[in-house]
């Protein structure tokens, strides 16, 4: 895979943002990233529409290809990252997010209760979103669902063939 690859990982967690808690989730996905030679920022902010935008888009304004969003994808009132990002992607990848919640089943059935979404903003260049849980486990599932994937989803987004 390209190794100038970049990613970010955007830890959305209110409890996280003030220190109370450990962005656990957030490092492994860092760490699972690397694993395929790209090179990951990471980002941590509350539960609020408007800073999960703003964390989105100074993302891709700083080259990252590919964002992953962790946490803010359940069913309780501070789940806002779905409804933060949502309107800012252009189409949506389905497949990924299926894949994710039934790996995810297997162990834990309420990742069926995740609102994950995958898609694509176009720019120049396009840049592929993934809002995915904000457990290690719901992270784990969603990195490896992508991760041999992301030199794919790039080359699609930037025009190559399909191999």
């Amino acid at each position: 895979m390209d190794a100038q690859l970049r990613a970010t990982v955007i830890t959305v967690s209110n409890e996280i943002h003030a220190g109370i808690d450990g962005n656990r989730a957030g490092l492994l996905a860092v760490e699972l990233f690397e694993r395929y030679d790209v090179h990951t920022d990471l980002v941590v902010v509350p539960d609020d529409i408007e800073r999960i935008r703003t964390a989105l888009e100074v993302a891709i304004v700083a080259g990252s290809r590919t964002v992953l969003t962790a946490g803010g994808t359940g069913i309780g009132p501070n789940d806002v990252t779905v409804d933060a990002v949502g309107p800012l992607l252009d189409y949506q990848v389905p497949g990924i997010c299926e894949e994710i919640r039934r790996r995810g089943a297997a162990t834990v059935a309420s990742a069926l209760v995740s609102r994950e979404i995958a898609r694509v903003i176009l720019g120049d260049p396009s840049s592929f979103v993934l809002t995915a849980p904000g457990s290690r486990g719901g992270g784990c599932d969603a990195i490896e669902v992508i991760g041999p994937q992301l030199g794919h989803i790039v080359a699609q987004l930037d025009g190559a063939g399909h191999r």
